[in-house]
Protein backbone atom coordinates (compact mmCIF):
# COMPACT_ATOMS: atom_id res chain seq x y z
CA UNK A 1 0.00 0.00 0.00
CA UNK A 2 1.33 3.42 -0.94
CA UNK A 3 1.99 5.85 1.87
CA UNK A 4 0.58 9.38 1.79
CA UNK A 5 2.71 12.30 2.92
CA UNK A 6 2.13 16.00 3.49
CA UNK A 7 4.65 18.32 1.85
CA UNK A 8 3.03 21.73 2.27
CA UNK A 9 0.44 23.55 4.34
CA UNK A 10 -1.18 26.96 4.51
CA UNK A 11 -3.60 28.58 6.93
CA UNK A 12 -5.52 31.76 7.66
CA UNK A 13 -7.84 32.23 10.64
CA UNK A 14 -8.64 34.58 13.49
CA UNK A 15 -5.30 33.77 15.13
CA UNK A 16 -3.15 34.61 12.16
CA UNK A 17 -2.59 34.98 8.44
CA UNK A 18 -0.09 32.28 7.57
CA UNK A 19 1.63 29.60 9.61
CA UNK A 20 4.12 31.93 11.36
CA UNK A 21 1.42 34.20 12.83
CA UNK A 22 -0.66 31.16 13.72
CA UNK A 23 2.26 29.54 15.54
CA UNK A 24 2.99 32.72 17.50
CA UNK A 25 -0.64 32.95 18.64
CA UNK A 26 -0.66 29.29 19.66
CA UNK A 27 2.53 29.69 21.67
CA UNK A 28 1.11 32.79 23.39
CA UNK A 29 -2.24 31.02 23.99
CA UNK A 30 -3.76 34.06 22.29
CA UNK A 31 -7.40 33.67 21.22
CA UNK A 32 -8.66 35.48 18.12
CA UNK A 33 -12.27 35.54 19.29
CA UNK A 34 -13.67 39.01 19.81
CA UNK A 35 -16.25 41.57 18.81
CA UNK A 36 -17.67 41.47 15.28
CA UNK A 37 -15.87 43.79 12.85
CA UNK A 38 -16.39 42.83 9.19
CA UNK A 39 -19.72 40.99 9.38
CA UNK A 40 -22.63 43.39 9.78
CA UNK A 41 -25.24 41.78 12.01
CA UNK A 42 -27.76 42.93 14.60
CA UNK A 43 -26.50 40.09 16.81
CA UNK A 44 -23.44 41.35 18.66
CA UNK A 45 -21.94 37.94 19.27
CA UNK A 46 -18.26 37.12 19.74
CA UNK A 47 -16.73 35.63 16.60
CA UNK A 48 -13.34 34.63 15.23
CA UNK A 49 -12.79 36.91 12.22
CA UNK A 50 -9.78 37.09 9.94
CA UNK A 51 -8.50 40.63 10.48
CA UNK A 52 -8.02 41.42 6.77
CA UNK A 53 -10.74 43.04 4.69
CA UNK A 54 -11.54 41.68 1.24
CA UNK A 55 -9.66 44.56 -0.38
CA UNK A 56 -6.60 43.96 1.80
CA UNK A 57 -6.60 40.33 0.72
CA UNK A 58 -6.95 41.30 -2.95
CA UNK A 59 -3.87 43.54 -2.67
CA UNK A 60 -1.80 40.43 -1.89
CA UNK A 61 -2.43 38.94 -5.34
CA UNK A 62 -3.86 39.85 -8.73
CA UNK A 63 -7.45 38.69 -9.23
CA UNK A 64 -9.33 40.36 -12.05
CA UNK A 65 -12.81 38.93 -11.44
CA UNK A 66 -15.44 38.96 -8.67
CA UNK A 67 -14.74 36.58 -5.79
CA UNK A 68 -16.48 35.70 -2.56
CA UNK A 69 -14.70 36.17 0.75
CA UNK A 70 -14.56 32.37 1.12
CA UNK A 71 -12.63 32.18 -2.16
CA UNK A 72 -10.26 35.00 -1.15
CA UNK A 73 -9.42 33.31 2.15
CA UNK A 74 -8.95 30.03 0.29
CA UNK A 75 -6.50 31.58 -2.19
CA UNK A 76 -4.35 32.93 0.66
CA UNK A 77 -4.10 29.56 2.38
CA UNK A 78 -3.73 27.43 -0.77
CA UNK A 79 -0.93 29.63 -2.09
CA UNK A 80 1.03 29.27 1.14
CA UNK A 81 0.62 25.48 0.94
CA UNK A 82 1.85 25.07 -2.64
CA UNK A 83 4.74 27.47 -2.04
CA UNK A 84 5.97 25.45 0.92
CA UNK A 85 5.63 22.24 -1.10
CA UNK A 86 7.42 23.80 -4.09
CA UNK A 87 4.59 22.84 -6.43
CA UNK A 88 5.61 24.35 -9.77
CA UNK A 89 3.36 25.06 -12.74
CA UNK A 90 4.09 21.70 -14.35
CA UNK A 91 3.11 19.73 -11.24
CA UNK A 92 0.11 21.99 -10.57
CA UNK A 93 -1.20 21.18 -14.05
CA UNK A 94 -1.24 17.48 -13.03
CA UNK A 95 -2.73 18.10 -9.58
CA UNK A 96 -6.23 17.99 -8.09
CA UNK A 97 -7.76 20.66 -5.88
CA UNK A 98 -10.39 19.35 -3.45
CA UNK A 99 -11.95 22.04 -1.31
CA UNK A 100 -14.64 21.84 1.34
CA UNK A 101 -17.20 24.58 1.86
CA UNK A 102 -20.87 24.96 2.72
CA UNK A 103 -21.34 28.72 2.80
CA UNK A 104 -19.58 29.25 -0.53
CA UNK A 105 -20.51 32.73 -1.69
CA UNK A 106 -23.43 33.17 0.71
CA UNK A 107 -22.14 36.47 2.11
CA UNK A 108 -22.18 37.88 -1.44
CA UNK A 109 -25.70 36.54 -1.98
CA UNK A 110 -26.90 38.26 1.21
CA UNK A 111 -25.46 41.54 0.02
CA UNK A 112 -26.79 41.43 -3.55
CA UNK A 113 -29.97 39.33 -3.27
CA UNK A 114 -32.39 42.26 -3.41
CA UNK A 115 -30.32 43.99 -6.10
CA UNK A 116 -30.65 40.92 -8.32
CA UNK A 117 -34.41 41.28 -8.31
CA UNK A 118 -33.85 44.72 -9.91
CA UNK A 119 -31.34 43.33 -12.45
CA UNK A 120 -28.33 44.80 -10.67
CA UNK A 121 -25.00 43.10 -9.79
CA UNK A 122 -26.02 40.03 -11.80
CA UNK A 123 -22.36 39.04 -12.18
CA UNK A 124 -22.30 37.91 -8.54
CA UNK A 125 -25.08 35.33 -8.95
CA UNK A 126 -22.46 32.86 -10.16
CA UNK A 127 -20.59 33.19 -6.85
CA UNK A 128 -23.37 31.67 -4.76
CA UNK A 129 -22.79 27.96 -5.22
CA UNK A 130 -20.08 26.04 -3.39
CA UNK A 131 -18.29 24.86 -6.54
CA UNK A 132 -17.66 28.37 -7.81
CA UNK A 133 -15.52 29.03 -4.72
CA UNK A 134 -13.26 26.09 -5.59
CA UNK A 135 -13.05 27.11 -9.24
CA UNK A 136 -12.01 30.66 -8.26
CA UNK A 137 -9.24 29.27 -6.06
CA UNK A 138 -8.09 26.89 -8.80
CA UNK A 139 -7.95 29.71 -11.34
CA UNK A 140 -5.99 31.95 -8.96
CA UNK A 141 -3.42 29.20 -8.35
CA UNK A 142 -2.83 28.90 -12.09
CA UNK A 143 -5.09 26.02 -13.07
CA UNK A 144 -5.25 22.37 -12.01
CA UNK A 145 -6.07 19.11 -13.77
CA UNK A 146 -9.16 18.44 -11.67
CA UNK A 147 -11.14 20.29 -9.03
CA UNK A 148 -14.12 19.37 -6.90
CA UNK A 149 -15.96 20.48 -3.79
CA UNK A 150 -16.95 18.49 -0.72
CA UNK A 151 -19.90 19.87 1.22
CA UNK A 152 -20.62 17.92 4.39
CA UNK A 153 -21.10 20.91 6.69
CA UNK A 154 -18.46 21.07 9.45
CA UNK A 155 -16.52 17.98 8.30
CA UNK A 156 -16.17 19.23 4.69
CA UNK A 157 -12.44 20.02 4.81
CA UNK A 158 -11.44 16.76 6.48
CA UNK A 159 -13.53 14.85 3.94
CA UNK A 160 -11.74 16.74 1.17
CA UNK A 161 -8.46 15.41 2.58
CA UNK A 162 -9.85 11.87 2.76
CA UNK A 163 -11.13 12.03 -0.81
CA UNK A 164 -7.78 13.40 -1.99
CA UNK A 165 -5.83 10.65 -0.26
CA UNK A 166 -8.00 8.02 -1.93
CA UNK A 167 -7.36 9.66 -5.32
CA UNK A 168 -3.62 9.32 -4.74
CA UNK A 169 -3.90 5.69 -3.66
CA UNK A 170 -5.83 4.75 -6.83
CA UNK A 171 -3.50 6.76 -9.07
CA UNK A 172 -6.36 9.16 -9.90
CA UNK A 173 -4.07 12.13 -9.20
CA UNK A 174 -0.34 12.79 -8.98
CA UNK A 175 -0.60 15.50 -6.33
CA UNK A 176 -3.57 16.83 -4.33
CA UNK A 177 -4.19 20.19 -2.68
CA UNK A 178 -6.93 19.52 -0.13
CA UNK A 179 -8.64 21.49 2.60
CA UNK A 180 -11.46 23.95 2.98
CA UNK A 181 -12.56 27.53 3.32
CA UNK A 182 -15.46 29.33 4.96
CA UNK A 183 -16.22 32.97 5.68
CA UNK A 184 -18.73 34.29 8.16
CA UNK A 185 -22.20 35.00 6.84
CA UNK A 186 -25.44 36.23 8.35
CA UNK A 187 -27.08 33.04 7.02
CA UNK A 188 -25.15 30.64 9.21
CA UNK A 189 -24.76 33.08 12.10
CA UNK A 190 -28.54 33.37 12.29
CA UNK A 191 -28.98 29.65 11.68
CA UNK A 192 -26.78 28.66 14.61
CA UNK A 193 -28.36 31.42 16.68
CA UNK A 194 -31.85 30.09 15.91
CA UNK A 195 -30.67 26.68 17.12
CA UNK A 196 -29.62 28.41 20.36
CA UNK A 197 -26.09 27.01 20.32
CA UNK A 198 -24.08 30.27 20.15
CA UNK A 199 -22.40 31.55 23.31
CA UNK A 200 -22.55 35.27 24.11
CA UNK A 201 -19.15 34.92 25.80
CA UNK A 202 -15.86 33.37 24.60
CA UNK A 203 -16.48 29.64 24.21
CA UNK A 204 -15.21 27.10 26.74
CA UNK A 205 -14.85 23.62 25.17
CA UNK A 206 -15.22 20.74 27.64
CA UNK A 207 -15.93 23.13 30.52
CA UNK A 208 -18.87 22.44 32.82
CA UNK A 209 -20.06 26.03 32.23
CA UNK A 210 -19.94 25.75 28.42
CA UNK A 211 -22.92 27.39 26.75
CA UNK A 212 -22.30 27.07 23.02
CA UNK A 213 -19.87 27.81 20.23
CA UNK A 214 -18.37 30.96 18.73
CA UNK A 215 -18.43 31.03 14.94
CA UNK A 216 -15.19 31.71 13.13
CA UNK A 217 -13.90 32.00 9.58
CA UNK A 218 -10.77 30.80 7.89
CA UNK A 219 -9.15 28.52 5.36
CA UNK A 220 -6.41 25.90 5.30
CA UNK A 221 -4.97 23.51 2.73
CA UNK A 222 -2.35 20.79 2.69
CA UNK A 223 -0.41 19.31 -0.21
CA UNK A 224 -0.67 15.53 -0.40
CA UNK A 225 1.53 13.16 -2.41
CA UNK A 226 2.61 9.58 -2.27
CA UNK A 227 5.87 9.09 -0.39
CA UNK A 228 7.53 7.83 -3.57
CA UNK A 229 6.49 10.89 -5.58
CA UNK A 230 7.64 13.30 -2.88
CA UNK A 231 11.04 11.64 -2.55
CA UNK A 232 11.53 11.54 -6.32
CA UNK A 233 11.13 15.29 -6.60
CA UNK A 234 13.10 16.04 -3.42
CA UNK A 235 10.19 17.47 -1.43
CA UNK A 236 10.45 17.83 2.34
CA UNK A 237 8.01 15.56 4.17
CA UNK A 238 6.19 17.38 6.98
CA UNK A 239 4.21 14.36 8.17
CA UNK A 240 2.57 11.12 7.08
CA UNK A 241 -1.18 10.90 6.70
CA UNK A 242 -1.10 7.47 8.26
CA UNK A 243 -4.78 6.89 8.93
CA UNK A 244 -8.20 8.32 8.22
CA UNK A 245 -11.85 7.34 8.27
CA UNK A 246 -15.34 8.74 7.87
CA UNK A 247 -18.48 7.32 9.47
CA UNK A 248 -22.05 8.42 10.05
CA UNK A 249 -23.71 8.71 13.43
CA UNK A 250 -27.07 8.09 11.66
CA UNK A 251 -28.82 9.57 14.68
CA UNK A 252 -30.11 13.14 14.18
CA UNK A 253 -29.75 16.00 11.71
CA UNK A 254 -28.11 18.41 14.19
CA UNK A 255 -27.40 16.48 17.40
CA UNK A 256 -24.80 13.82 18.20
CA UNK A 257 -25.78 10.51 19.80
CA UNK A 258 -25.10 10.18 23.50
CA UNK A 259 -22.51 7.42 23.04
CA UNK A 260 -20.88 9.09 20.03
CA UNK A 261 -21.23 6.03 17.80
CA UNK A 262 -20.26 7.78 14.56
CA UNK A 263 -17.24 9.56 16.04
CA UNK A 264 -16.15 6.34 17.76
CA UNK A 265 -16.29 4.47 14.44
CA UNK A 266 -14.33 7.24 12.69
CA UNK A 267 -11.57 7.20 15.32
CA UNK A 268 -11.26 3.40 15.43
CA UNK A 269 -11.27 3.29 11.63
CA UNK A 270 -8.40 5.79 11.44
CA UNK A 271 -6.43 3.84 14.06
CA UNK A 272 -6.98 0.61 12.14
CA UNK A 273 -5.71 2.13 8.90
CA UNK A 274 -2.66 3.58 10.67
CA UNK A 275 -1.95 0.17 12.20
CA UNK A 276 -1.41 1.57 15.69
CA UNK A 277 -3.01 1.03 19.09
CA UNK A 278 -4.91 3.83 20.81
CA UNK A 279 -2.10 4.15 23.37
CA UNK A 280 0.25 5.31 20.59
CA UNK A 281 -1.69 8.56 20.07
CA UNK A 282 0.09 11.46 21.80
CA UNK A 283 -2.53 14.15 21.26
CA UNK A 284 -6.11 14.52 20.04
CA UNK A 285 -7.24 17.80 18.52
CA UNK A 286 -10.90 17.37 19.42
CA UNK A 287 -13.87 18.65 17.50
CA UNK A 288 -14.70 20.38 20.79
CA UNK A 289 -17.34 22.94 19.79
CA UNK A 290 -18.27 23.88 23.40
CA UNK A 291 -21.92 22.98 22.86
CA UNK A 292 -23.37 20.88 25.69
CA UNK A 293 -24.30 18.07 23.29
CA UNK A 294 -21.08 17.78 21.29
CA UNK A 295 -18.62 17.90 24.17
CA UNK A 296 -20.46 15.25 26.17
CA UNK A 297 -20.88 12.99 23.14
CA UNK A 298 -17.24 13.40 22.08
CA UNK A 299 -16.06 12.79 25.66
CA UNK A 300 -18.01 9.53 25.72
CA UNK A 301 -16.59 8.49 22.34
CA UNK A 302 -13.00 9.32 23.40
CA UNK A 303 -13.41 7.21 26.54
CA UNK A 304 -14.77 4.32 24.46
CA UNK A 305 -11.81 4.47 22.08
CA UNK A 306 -8.95 5.17 24.49
CA UNK A 307 -10.13 3.80 27.82
CA UNK A 308 -7.45 4.34 30.46
CA UNK A 309 -4.95 5.45 27.79
CA UNK A 310 -6.63 8.80 27.08
CA UNK A 311 -3.98 11.07 25.54
CA UNK A 312 -3.70 14.84 25.85
CA UNK A 313 -6.83 16.46 24.39
CA UNK A 314 -7.68 20.06 23.51
CA UNK A 315 -9.91 22.04 21.18
CA UNK A 316 -8.29 24.84 19.18
CA UNK A 317 -11.78 26.21 18.48
CA UNK A 318 -11.31 27.96 21.81
CA UNK A 319 -8.89 30.24 19.92
CA UNK A 320 -10.06 30.26 16.27
CA UNK A 321 -13.78 29.90 16.83
CA UNK A 322 -15.64 27.21 14.88
CA UNK A 323 -14.60 27.73 11.27
CA UNK A 324 -17.34 25.27 10.23
CA UNK A 325 -16.53 23.70 6.84
CA UNK A 326 -12.88 24.79 7.07
CA UNK A 327 -12.37 23.52 10.62
CA UNK A 328 -10.96 20.10 9.71
CA UNK A 329 -8.12 21.53 7.63
CA UNK A 330 -7.53 24.53 9.93
CA UNK A 331 -7.03 22.10 12.80
CA UNK A 332 -4.93 19.74 10.68
CA UNK A 333 -2.46 22.55 9.98
CA UNK A 334 -2.46 23.48 13.68
CA UNK A 335 -1.63 19.83 14.45
CA UNK A 336 1.25 19.95 11.95
CA UNK A 337 2.66 23.05 13.68
CA UNK A 338 2.37 21.37 17.08
CA UNK A 339 4.21 18.30 15.78
CA UNK A 340 6.94 20.42 14.23
CA UNK A 341 7.55 22.53 17.34
CA UNK A 342 6.82 19.90 19.98
CA UNK A 343 3.87 21.07 22.04
CA UNK A 344 0.25 20.36 22.89
CA UNK A 345 -1.86 23.52 22.37
CA UNK A 346 -4.00 24.98 25.12
CA UNK A 347 -7.75 24.58 25.43
CA UNK A 348 -8.12 28.21 26.53
CA UNK A 349 -10.91 29.35 28.86
CA UNK A 350 -11.13 25.93 30.53
CA UNK A 351 -11.67 26.12 34.29
CA UNK A 352 -14.33 23.71 35.55
CA UNK A 353 -14.31 20.00 34.66
CA UNK A 354 -17.62 18.68 33.35
CA UNK A 355 -19.12 15.66 35.06
CA UNK A 356 -18.29 12.46 33.19
CA UNK A 357 -16.29 14.44 30.64
CA UNK A 358 -12.68 14.51 29.55
CA UNK A 359 -10.33 17.08 31.08
CA UNK A 360 -8.56 19.01 28.31
CA UNK A 361 -5.08 20.54 28.43
CA UNK A 362 -5.67 24.00 29.89
CA UNK A 363 -2.23 25.44 29.01
CA UNK A 364 0.45 24.60 26.45
CA UNK A 365 2.54 21.57 27.29
CA UNK A 366 5.92 20.84 25.76
CA UNK A 367 5.80 17.35 24.27
CA UNK A 368 7.26 15.51 21.31
CA UNK A 369 4.37 14.31 19.19
CA UNK A 370 4.71 11.16 17.08
CA UNK A 371 1.06 10.38 16.35
CA UNK A 372 -1.66 13.04 16.43
CA UNK A 373 -5.39 12.54 15.88
CA UNK A 374 -7.67 15.26 14.48
CA UNK A 375 -11.49 15.02 14.75
CA UNK A 376 -14.10 16.82 12.67
CA UNK A 377 -17.83 16.19 13.14
CA UNK A 378 -20.82 17.70 11.35
CA UNK A 379 -24.58 18.09 10.99
CA UNK A 380 -26.17 14.85 9.87
CA UNK A 381 -23.73 12.90 12.03
CA UNK A 382 -20.99 13.14 9.42
CA UNK A 383 -17.92 12.24 11.48
CA UNK A 384 -14.34 12.19 10.19
CA UNK A 385 -10.97 11.55 11.76
CA UNK A 386 -7.38 11.54 10.54
CA UNK A 387 -4.05 10.58 12.08
CA UNK A 388 -0.81 12.41 11.35
CA UNK A 389 2.49 10.68 12.06
CA UNK A 390 5.92 12.23 12.42
CA UNK A 391 8.49 11.76 9.63
CA UNK A 392 10.75 10.32 12.35
CA UNK A 393 8.36 7.40 12.58
CA UNK A 394 8.69 6.23 8.99
CA UNK A 395 8.25 2.52 9.71
CA UNK A 396 4.56 2.71 10.55
CA UNK A 397 2.37 -0.16 9.45
CA UNK A 398 -0.73 0.40 7.39
CA UNK A 399 -3.79 -1.82 7.35
CA UNK A 400 -2.97 -4.61 4.95
CA UNK A 401 -5.20 -4.56 1.92
CA UNK A 402 -4.93 -5.93 -1.57
CA UNK A 403 -2.42 -3.69 -3.33
CA UNK A 404 -4.12 -4.24 -6.71
CA UNK A 405 -7.18 -2.13 -7.39
CA UNK A 406 -10.52 -3.90 -7.36
CA UNK A 407 -12.97 -3.76 -10.27
CA UNK A 408 -16.47 -2.35 -9.93
CA UNK A 409 -19.83 -2.88 -11.55
CA UNK A 410 -23.06 -0.90 -11.51
CA UNK A 411 -25.87 -3.15 -10.33
CA UNK A 412 -28.80 -0.72 -10.09
CA UNK A 413 -29.91 2.54 -11.66
CA UNK A 414 -33.15 4.31 -10.71
CA UNK A 415 -34.45 7.72 -11.78
CA UNK A 416 -37.61 9.24 -10.27
CA UNK A 417 -38.88 12.19 -12.31
CA UNK A 418 -42.54 12.33 -11.27
CA UNK A 419 -44.50 12.26 -7.99
CA UNK A 420 -43.64 9.01 -6.28
CA UNK A 421 -45.54 6.72 -3.94
CA UNK A 422 -43.38 7.14 -0.88
CA UNK A 423 -45.63 5.75 1.86
CA UNK A 424 -43.88 2.38 2.16
CA UNK A 425 -40.55 4.12 2.70
CA UNK A 426 -41.41 7.28 4.65
CA UNK A 427 -43.71 7.71 7.64
CA UNK A 428 -46.46 10.33 7.46
CA UNK A 429 -44.74 12.38 10.17
CA UNK A 430 -41.39 12.33 8.34
CA UNK A 431 -43.00 13.07 4.97
CA UNK A 432 -44.43 16.34 6.29
CA UNK A 433 -40.99 17.81 6.88
CA UNK A 434 -39.55 16.67 3.55
CA UNK A 435 -39.89 18.51 0.25
CA UNK A 436 -41.40 16.69 -2.72
CA UNK A 437 -37.99 16.21 -4.30
CA UNK A 438 -36.48 14.89 -1.07
CA UNK A 439 -39.26 12.30 -0.92
CA UNK A 440 -38.44 11.31 -4.51
CA UNK A 441 -34.76 10.77 -3.82
CA UNK A 442 -35.62 8.63 -0.79
CA UNK A 443 -37.80 6.45 -3.03
CA UNK A 444 -35.03 6.28 -5.65
CA UNK A 445 -32.52 5.19 -2.99
CA UNK A 446 -34.73 2.40 -1.65
CA UNK A 447 -35.70 1.14 -5.09
CA UNK A 448 -32.05 1.05 -6.20
CA UNK A 449 -31.06 -0.95 -3.11
CA UNK A 450 -33.95 -3.36 -3.73
CA UNK A 451 -32.92 -3.71 -7.37
CA UNK A 452 -29.33 -4.43 -6.32
CA UNK A 453 -30.43 -6.77 -3.51
CA UNK A 454 -28.36 -4.74 -1.03
CA UNK A 455 -29.89 -4.34 2.42
CA UNK A 456 -27.28 -1.94 3.75
CA UNK A 457 -24.67 -0.11 1.63
CA UNK A 458 -21.17 0.42 3.02
CA UNK A 459 -21.12 3.98 1.68
CA UNK A 460 -23.59 6.71 0.70
CA UNK A 461 -22.29 9.45 -1.61
CA UNK A 462 -24.43 12.28 -2.99
CA UNK A 463 -23.88 14.76 -5.79
CA UNK A 464 -25.86 18.00 -5.73
CA UNK A 465 -25.24 21.33 -7.45
CA UNK A 466 -27.52 23.51 -5.32
CA UNK A 467 -28.33 21.33 -2.33
CA UNK A 468 -31.61 21.68 -0.47
CA UNK A 469 -32.46 24.96 -2.16
CA UNK A 470 -36.11 25.00 -1.01
CA UNK A 471 -35.11 25.03 2.65
CA UNK A 472 -32.26 27.42 1.89
CA UNK A 473 -34.66 29.90 0.29
CA UNK A 474 -37.13 29.56 3.15
CA UNK A 475 -34.39 30.90 5.42
CA UNK A 476 -32.53 33.20 3.01
CA UNK A 477 -35.49 35.10 1.51
CA UNK A 478 -36.92 36.40 4.82
CA UNK A 479 -33.39 37.06 6.08
CA UNK A 480 -32.72 39.39 3.14
CA UNK A 481 -36.20 40.95 2.94
CA UNK A 482 -37.21 41.22 6.59
CA UNK A 483 -33.96 41.17 8.52
CA UNK A 484 -32.48 38.97 11.21
CA UNK A 485 -35.36 38.87 13.66
CA UNK A 486 -37.69 35.92 14.17
CA UNK A 487 -35.95 33.39 11.89
CA UNK A 488 -36.90 29.77 12.54
CA UNK A 489 -34.36 26.95 12.87
CA UNK A 490 -36.30 24.28 10.96
CA UNK A 491 -35.33 25.38 7.44
CA UNK A 492 -31.73 26.05 8.45
CA UNK A 493 -31.39 22.52 9.86
CA UNK A 494 -32.22 21.05 6.45
CA UNK A 495 -30.40 23.57 4.28
CA UNK A 496 -26.97 21.92 4.31
CA UNK A 497 -25.89 20.14 1.13
CA UNK A 498 -25.35 16.83 2.95
CA UNK A 499 -28.94 16.68 4.28
CA UNK A 500 -29.93 14.03 1.73
CA UNK A 501 -26.96 11.71 2.42
CA UNK A 502 -27.55 11.93 6.16
CA UNK A 503 -31.32 11.50 5.74
CA UNK A 504 -30.86 8.19 3.91
CA UNK A 505 -28.23 7.09 6.46
CA UNK A 506 -30.62 7.81 9.35
CA UNK A 507 -33.41 5.93 7.60
CA UNK A 508 -31.22 2.87 7.01
CA UNK A 509 -29.26 3.20 10.26
CA UNK A 510 -26.19 3.11 8.03
CA UNK A 511 -23.00 4.04 9.92
CA UNK A 512 -20.71 3.71 6.89
CA UNK A 513 -18.84 6.28 4.80
CA UNK A 514 -20.98 9.31 3.98
CA UNK A 515 -20.01 12.14 1.63
CA UNK A 516 -21.54 14.87 -0.50
CA UNK A 517 -20.06 16.68 -3.50
CA UNK A 518 -21.33 20.03 -4.75
CA UNK A 519 -19.47 21.15 -7.84
CA UNK A 520 -21.84 22.49 -10.47
CA UNK A 521 -23.26 20.20 -13.11
CA UNK A 522 -20.42 17.70 -12.49
CA UNK A 523 -21.56 16.99 -8.92
CA UNK A 524 -23.06 13.54 -9.55
CA UNK A 525 -20.10 12.35 -11.61
CA UNK A 526 -17.72 13.54 -8.90
CA UNK A 527 -19.75 11.68 -6.27
CA UNK A 528 -19.58 8.53 -8.39
CA UNK A 529 -15.82 8.97 -8.86
CA UNK A 530 -15.32 9.23 -5.11
CA UNK A 531 -17.42 6.10 -4.49
CA UNK A 532 -15.49 4.20 -7.16
CA UNK A 533 -12.15 5.10 -5.56
CA UNK A 534 -13.46 3.89 -2.21
CA UNK A 535 -14.48 0.55 -3.72
CA UNK A 536 -11.30 0.16 -5.77
CA UNK A 537 -9.27 0.41 -2.56
CA UNK A 538 -11.40 -2.16 -0.75
CA UNK A 539 -12.56 0.43 1.79
CA UNK A 540 -16.16 -0.52 0.93
CA UNK A 541 -17.85 -3.31 -1.01
CA UNK A 542 -21.09 -1.52 -1.92
CA UNK A 543 -21.92 2.14 -2.47
CA UNK A 544 -25.19 3.97 -2.95
CA UNK A 545 -24.62 7.05 -5.14
CA UNK A 546 -27.38 9.67 -5.20
CA UNK A 547 -28.07 12.58 -7.53
CA UNK A 548 -30.26 15.29 -6.03
CA UNK A 549 -31.38 18.79 -6.97
CA UNK A 550 -34.70 20.52 -6.52
CA UNK A 551 -36.40 23.46 -8.15
CA UNK A 552 -37.50 26.55 -6.25
CA UNK A 553 -39.50 29.33 -7.94
CA UNK A 554 -37.74 32.15 -6.09
CA UNK A 555 -34.26 30.83 -6.85
CA UNK A 556 -35.11 29.96 -10.46
CA UNK A 557 -36.35 33.52 -10.92
CA UNK A 558 -32.88 34.73 -9.86
CA UNK A 559 -31.07 32.21 -12.07
CA UNK A 560 -33.24 33.03 -15.08
CA UNK A 561 -31.57 36.45 -15.17
CA UNK A 562 -28.34 34.67 -16.20
CA UNK A 563 -30.09 32.01 -18.30
CA UNK A 564 -29.83 29.29 -15.66
CA UNK A 565 -32.29 27.13 -13.77
CA UNK A 566 -32.26 24.31 -11.24
CA UNK A 567 -33.42 20.99 -12.67
CA UNK A 568 -35.26 18.45 -10.53
CA UNK A 569 -32.94 15.47 -10.16
CA UNK A 570 -33.68 12.39 -8.06
CA UNK A 571 -31.61 9.37 -9.03
CA UNK A 572 -29.72 6.55 -7.39
CA UNK A 573 -27.24 3.95 -8.53
CA UNK A 574 -25.62 1.12 -6.62
CA UNK A 575 -22.01 0.14 -7.23
CA UNK A 576 -20.46 -3.15 -6.12
CA UNK A 577 -17.01 -4.68 -6.10
CA UNK A 578 -17.01 -7.50 -8.65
Amino acid sequence: MKRIVITGSGIVSAIGVGKQETLESLLREQSGIGAMCHLQSVHRLPVGEVRLTDEEIRKRFILDKPASRSALLGILAAREAIEEASVNAALLAKSALISGTTVGGMETTERDYLSWTHNQHLETIALHDAGSTTETIASALGGVAFSTTTSTACSSALNAIISGANMLLTGDAECVIAGGTECLSKFHLNGFNALMILDHEPCRPFDDTRAGLNLGEGAAYIVLETEEHALQRGARILAYLSGYANACDAYHQTASSENGEGSCLAMTGALRMAGIEPAAIDYVNAHGTATPNNDQSESNALKRVFGEHLPAVSSSKSMTGHTTSASGSVETVICLLCMQFGFVPANVNFHTPMSNGIIPVAHNEQKQLTHVMCNSFAFGGNDSCLILSSPKYAEMSIERRNTSLLTIKEVANVVIDEPADYKQYISAMEARRLTEQMRRVVVAAHKALEQAKVAMPDAIVTGTEWGCIVNTMQFLDPLCREGEGGLKPTSFMQSTHNTVSSLIAMQLKCHGYNATFSHGTDSFEHARRDAENLLKLGLAKTALVLGFDESDDRWNNILSKVNRSVPNIAKAIVLKVR
